[in-house]
């Protein structure tokens, strides 16, 4: 089931909700306690899995955004 973000109108917070794509329902803010939210756009992550080993070195090393390289090894 996805993770949905809601924006409150009145104060700004955004909540995240578990629910069914496609659902209908209104949310209340966790902060202020309004019924004015709107669904907001938001980002998702998706891990795929590979049975391939990484390799030995990587041609973005030093340049991830994490500041080191997750194919990197030691």
């Amino acid at each position: 089931m996805p993770i949905f973000e809601y924006k409150c109108r009145q104060c700004g917070h955004v909540t995240s909700f578990l629910e069914k794509a496609g659902a209908k329902g209104s949310h209340k803010c966790q902060k202020c306690g309004s019924g004015k939210t709107v669904k907001a756009f938001s980002t998702f992550a998706a891990q795929a899995s590979s049975t391939r080993e990484a390799p030995d070195t990587c041609a973005n090393a030093g340049s991830c955004a994490s500041g080191s390289c997750p194919l990197s090894r030691g």
